[in-house]
């Protein structure tokens, strides 16, 4: 009898496996030595089975819980740790395992193998399980730029190795040399998807002082599966390794060798070749398992000019809507009416190359605009910083979408990724105050009496003329003391009237272009919930302003549409100098309060 460790698999595990059971897929399960799950560090365990191929050990935290995991299968930590001493004193070592661990096996049992390093397995490929999966377009590239040694070394490695089919179209064999073989491989460290977490950069043996590129994984779900992801991003680009991110699909995963894991993928990181219309056509070749798949599906069956105009393009920036962004009810609608899709199409294409770090740079000032191919159409951006992260948030027409996925790589631009599609509105006039960051201090003022309150009545159609905080800071300039009131609890009846003045209630909701024709000769009156504005509105050199009190009032930000309305972001707010009356101590005094003080000091005066 001998001292074992075992690791053994659900009876579930089982069941979804679909390979060979026969007594070498037992000895990798097994090793010689019993291990407490206390003993498991993260150095390789060797298995029973011929050539003693490692078993890898993955210990990942997070909220302070530690997970295990063997190869890429999570151990059952409340279900292990079994142990059992024979007569002999030889200890029996059991845990339970998630999944099956999966050895690399031949095709027939008359070829055997014994404990393959990368590179062996790239020369014994053929005669491997792979799937129907082939390698030999790669192996060609590795031994033509002499990048053997890679693969042949010893230690703890992470290999990402295309597929035959991702060497199309020519020249894209060419492209890979020796750096993008580098690029492909992850020093030091042995990644198994189930215990990788997704979007941590990894440092590539292409991370050097002329080129840094990194690798990180991403996942995708159609609802009915998730799809792994490699990214690859170079930061540091030279003549022949562009900028930009590269995505490419695991098809094969979690293939353990001697000097670490493989994942099979789909097509070569860090190889830019495709335009972006390039790149939208591979995606739905690709069926559901690109992550643009369904936004292509979209352009197709609108069939408008909108591929042809990209198509056209010497470059731009394309913010492309995830495969999950479509699966908003709102839209269901919406798609049907080819002429507004095609406008909402339009919305997401910016005529320039715009990366990460250009919006970031613009936007460190003051809040970054820029505008689409839709005409009177622009999108507006804001970066999040929480800790060492960086968030970007692009708005819409309203629709405020998170880029789940920057600086996809492309010969004549870059796509962006993100998890809403722009111009279709979600929100009622009052979310959208409450969630958007430049609207802050009208929505401040606005809970002042429940001002804010109405503005999600689905009942009604709202056009709301709303300061941008830059607006609040002018009336700060100009009343220091009187700006500081109003947003206090004593003067909210104050603020109140003066925000009633900026929200239109009518039977519809207006956009700019509707206002410009309805005052084009003359101003107009609108009611709002107090009274009445009067206002005109202009445009000039592609933006819009409104006249108010004689004054010409830029439009920041028209057509915020919402679902119950729409909001038009301005440059200053609807105030008069008699609105704000400032007394010596610096205190507002409200018209009203300020004659009925005089009244009362009349009467007392007749007493005293």
């Amino acid at each position: 009898m001998r001292a074992v460790t075992v690791f053994a698999p659900l009876n579930f595990a089982f069941q979804k496996y679909t390979g060979n059971t026969d007594d070498s897929f037992v000895l990798y399960h097994i090793t010689n030595t019993p291990y407490k799950l206390n003993q498991l560090g993260n150095t390789p365990i060797f298995s029973e089975l011929d050539g003693n191929p490692p078993l890898w050990v993955t210990r990942t935290k997070t909220d302070n819980v530690e997970d295990i995991y063997i190869n890429n299968a999570k151990v059952l930590q409340e279900k292990s740790n079994f142990i059992q001493t024979d007569h002999s004193g030889k200890k029996k070592v059991l845990h339970i395992l998630e999944d099956v661990l999966e050895p690399v096996r031949p095709l027939s049992q008359e070829f055997q193998i014994y404990n393959l390093n990368a590179f062996e397995f790239l020369n014994l490929s053929e005669n491997l399980d792979l799937d129907n999966y082939r390698v030999r377009s790669f192996r060609q590239r590795v031994n033509v730029t002499n990048k053997q040694d890679v693969f042949n070394e010893d230690g703890r490695f992470t290999f990402f190795i295309p597929v035959d089919d991702g060497f199309q179209p020519p020249p894209r064999p060419d492209k890979i040399d020796a750096k993008v073989i580098d690029g492909h491989v992850i020093p030091h460290k042995v990644l198994f998807t189930a215990a990788t977490k997704n979007d941590v950069e990894y440092e590539t043996l292409a991370y050097t002082d002329t080129v840094k590129v990194v690798v990180f994984f991403g996942t995708e779900s159609n609802g009915k599966e998730t799809k792994r992801f490699v990214k690859s991003r170079t930061i540091v680009r030279d003549s022949s390794h562009p900028a930009g991110v590269v995505i490419a699909e695991i098809v094969k995963a979690n293939i353990p060798v001697r000097n670490g894991v493989v994942h099979l993928i789909n097509r070569p990181l860090m190889v830019v070749d495709n335009t972006v219309t390039e790149f939208l056509k591979v995606n739905y070749k690709n069926h559901e398992d690109g992550p643009l798949y369904k936004f292509y599906e979209v352009i197709h069956d609108t069939e408008g000019d909108f591929m042809d105009r990209i198509t056209a393009m010497k470059e731009l920036t394309l913010f492309a809507p995830s495969n999950n962004a479509w699966k908003d009810p709102n839209l269901k609608n919406l798609i049907r009416d080819r002429k507004k899709i095609q406008e909402i199409l339009h919305m997401h294409v910016i005529e320039e190359q715009l990366t990460l770090q250009q919006i970031i740079d613009n936007n460190k000032h003051q809040l970054y605009q820029v505008a689409t191919i839709a005409p009177r159409r622009h999108l507006y951006f804001n970066v999040v910083k929480s800790g060492g992260n960086r968030t970007l948030t692009v708005e819409g027409g309203g629709v405020n979408a998170t880029v789940i996925q920057s600086d996809v790589a492309a010969t004549n631009g870059v796509v962006h990724i993100i998890d809403r599609v722009l111009g279709v509105p979600f929100m009622t006039v009052g979310r959208k105050m409450a969630t958007d960051p430049m609207l802050n201090k009208t929505f401040i003022m606005g809970r002042s009496q429940g001002f804010n309150e109405q503005l999600d009545d689905m009942g009604k159609r709202f056009t709301y003329f709303v300061p941008r905080d830059y607006a609040w800071k002018k009336v700060e300039n100009t009343y220091p003391s009187a700006h500081k009131k109003l947003f206090m609890h004593d003067f909210a009846y104050h603020a109140r009237q003066i925000l009633e003045r900026h929200l239109v209630v009518a039977d519809q909701a207006y956009t700019m272009a509707e206002l410009k024709n309805m005052t084009m000769h003359e101003a107009r009156k609108l009611p709002t919930v107090r009274d009445v504005v009067k206002i005109r509105v202009k445009e000039s050199d592609k933006s819009y302003y409104v006249e108010w009190n004689n004054e010409w009032i830029h439009v920041f930000r028209p057509d915020v549409e919402c679902t119950n309305g729409v909001i038009h972001v301005i440059d200053n707010v609807f105030v008069r100098d008699s609105d704000i009356q400032v007394t010596g101590s610096g205190e507002i005094v409200q018209p009203l309060r300020a004659t009925l003080g005089f009244i009362i000091c009349l009467i007392i005066g007749q007493y005293l």
